[in-house]
């Protein structure tokens, strides 16, 4: 049975940056106050109307299938993770294959939110360990930006997200680098703690009237109760991870989280007793890219050189719905 690995990366992110001390000047909010709650200190946010989700995607895509070696036509299978697509149907992944000059291949829109490139990841090693595709292209992409309440009202959430994509190319393989698990899991009873509401199709077009009081627009989030939850289901689906495949977290050369929080993947840090340099952290710079980040941090790191052949990386991420999950190679 054939194996697979990540044979490319690439990200992109918008050239506007966004730093804490210019929120200041749209809402109630400091420095100080993003950074303590949330360790972010700049984002990165769209302010050019021809870019889209799907056009961010396929940037990243483009930088992927070449850090592969291969050809866009050598991409039989699609996969694009977000929240945020470009319209409300169709998918994001159909315009990505447009947008790449793709022929006619499969093309799966994952709607898991932050956790949304791991469980496009999953798929993908499933279908290749199947044998029914070689080279498939996941994608995580979103703007956050637009749909954001940039007002004092919600500036707890709105100082967390940016925009951003990222993208892996995952092939066919005999070595025993490869995808070595993945696993996934939900909790559908929490799936309003972390939502955006409307419009929906028990409240569309001839039902919206947007007034000042009108919060379900925008995401709403319960803080203390995601960081509750995330904190608890991030260990178990690491030590998940680990015990499938008999190892400890001293095994662990490179930690990828979720970048959700920095406090989380602190917290995580210290709970797993990992050193910083078994931890890899980029929310400083992006904030919450939500299915994007994952892909951007991997990215980062080994493009810095952090991640090296034989080594063990662990990817994991938690989000709304709620979902979680994680994803153990052998590099």
């Amino acid at each position: 049975m054939p194996k697979s690995t990540i044979k490319g990366l690439g990200f992109y992110v918008p050239d506007n940056i966004v730093t804490n001390d210019d929120l200041t000047k749209i809402m109630d909010t400091s420095d100080e106050w993003i950074t303590e709650r949330t360790g972010i200190k700049e984002r990165r946010w769209v302010n050019n109307d021809k870019l889209s989700t799907s056009l961010m995607g396929t940037y990243a895509a483009e930088k992927a299938i070449s850090d592969s070696g291969l050809d866009k036509n050598d991409i039989d299978f699609i996969i694009f993770s977000t929240l945020s697509p470009d319209y409300y149907f169709p998918g994001s992944g159909v315009l990505l294959q447009k947008k790449l000059g793709i022929k006619e291949v499969g093309a799966l829109d994952v709607r898991n939110q932050c956790s949304g490139f791991i469980y496009g990841l999953s798929i993908a090693d499933q279908y290749i360990k199947s044998g029914m595709y070689k080279n498939i292209l996941v994608v995580g992409s979103e703007i956050h930006s637009g749909g954001l309440d940039k007002s004092s009202r919600g500036r707890s959430v709105s100082v967390i997200f940016g925009d951003g994509a990222g993208a892996a190319v995952v092939s066919a393989t005999d070595s025993d680098s490869c995808i070595l698990s993945t696993h996934l899991h939900s909790e559908g009873k929490f799936a309003e703690e972390l939502a955006v509401i409307k419009p929906a199709t028990t409240f569309w077009i001839d039902k919206i009237v947007k007034n000042d009081d009108d919060k379900s627009y925008f995401p709403y989030m319960n803080g203390n109760f995601v960081f509750k939850n995330a904190v608890v289901r991030f260990e178990q689906v690491i030590f998940e991870a680990l015990n499938y495949s008999n190892l400890k977290t001293e095994d662990i050369n490179l930690l990828i989280t979720h970048q959700a929080n920095l406090r989380i993947s602190q917290y995580i840090q210290k709970r797993l007793k990992l050193t910083d340099s078994q931890v890899f952290n980029n929310i400083m710079k992006y904030g919450n890219t939500t299915a994007a980040s994952i892909p951007i941090a991997l990215t980062e790191a080994y493009q810095s050189n952090l991640i090296k052949k034989g080594d063990i990386v662990v990817l994991a991420a938690f989000g709304s719905g709620f979902t979680w999950g994680s994803a153990l190679i052998k590099w």
